[in-house]
């Protein structure tokens, strides 16, 4: 038996408390409503997803029907993170451009079994940021990066789950800033244990959406759009989400389920978006400078990482010209007595 359709539009809205209130927001972006205490948060709807989300449906109708009378205009600058605190958050990195680059700048070789075995690091999921929040930095010496990447948030899965299981275990799909400080990386992962004072709060775009709200912009278990990055106004970048990937969200998940279950409320990402066409530009400023430098240009003509004040917006937009996620805007601040 087909599962019937869900297509749901959520955002949390900051309240004082931790978690936030969940609402439900309109296909265009442009009202909001509570989705009231059945669903008090998003991980209460998480948590009871094949029940809730059916009812919360129905609810997003009856509004659609009454043309969303009653509710309030949407407000990012009102929105935590989708997901404010997280069980887990586990992000990959599948796209062969950004390996190529990246590791080119780290000055290694890419992984073996790249093209065989997702490569993944586990993330701080403790704090998430919503989408006008600042990236604070204690120095711009530690070299501030953005990365614009596409996550899902999972069901339950269970230990075992197959790719064609974990592709019906995705909840909803978010956008987001996994903001690196390149120049505490190489010195972490130098000791051979990972990333962690390099890799500080992540940033989202304040709507989460179910993959049957995309509707086309949803193929192959990818979100199928361009992801656009601006730099004070600028235009940075503009990669495809959807190419020259090695592996979808399913394999993801299926992978990261090999020994172990995930709880509902875990977010997996996709690393950072990458295309080899130098026109889509870049969605983080080191592959933008590997670029530069392959092409021979001089170290003050590189993009230069993120410094105080500078502002950062990522969003994405469907066929109809509207933007799914709703956008992440945000500026740095420098912490304490750095530069």
């Amino acid at each position: 038996m087909t599962q019937a359709a869900l297509p749901l539009r959520v955002a949390t809205r900051r309240d004082g408390t931790r978690d936030g209130e969940l609402m439900l927001v309109s296909a265009c972006g442009q009202r909001w409503a509570s989705a009231g205490p059945g669903a008090a948060t998003l991980q209460v709807l998480l948590d009871d997803w094949d029940a809730l989300a059916p009812q919360l449906v129905r609810r997003s109708q009856e509004l659609d029907t009454s043309e969303w009378a009653g509710a309030g205009a949407f407000d990012g600058g009102q929105c935590m993170a989708p997901l404010p605190r997280a069980y887990q958050w586990a992000d990959a990195s599948v796209y062969r451009n950004h390996a190529r680059l990246i590791y080119q700048w780290r000055r290694e070789p890419i992984p073996p079994r790249y093209e065989e075995e997702p490569l993944v690091y586990q993330g701080g999921s403790d704090v998430m940021l919503g989408p006008e929040e600042p990236i604070v930095a204690v120095d711009e010496a530690h070299l501030i990066d953005l990365e614009a990447e596409v996550a899902v948030i999972t069901k339950d899965v269970p230990m075992g789950a197959s790719a064609a299981q974990a592709a019906g275990l995705i909840a909803l799909v978010v956008l987001l800033n996994d903001v690196s400080l390149r120049g505490l990386i190489p010195g972490e992962l130098a000791k051979g244990f990972g990333f962690y004072q390099s890799k500080p709060a992540t940033s989202f775009a304040p709507i989460a959406v179910t993959p049957d709200a995309l509707g086309s912009a949803w193929k192959d278990c990818m979100l199928d759009l361009p992801v656009r990055i601006e730099i004070n106004g600028e235009r940075f970048g503009e990669p495809h989400a959807n190419s020259e990937i090695v592996f979808n969200f399913a394999q993801i998940i299926a992978h990261l389920a090999r020994t172990r279950s995930l709880a509902a409320g875990s977010i997996v990402g996709a690393g950072t978006i990458s295309n080899a066409d130098p026109a889509a530009g870049s969605a983080c400023i080191t592959e933008a400078r590997v670029r530069g430098q392959l092409d021979g240009m001089p170290e003050e003509r590189l993009p230069p990482y993120l410094r105080r004040d500078d502002r950062v917006r990522i969003y994405a937009r469907g066929p109809d010209g509207g933007m799914p996620f709703g956008a992440i805007d945000q500026r740095v601040e420098i912490a304490g007595g750095g530069r």
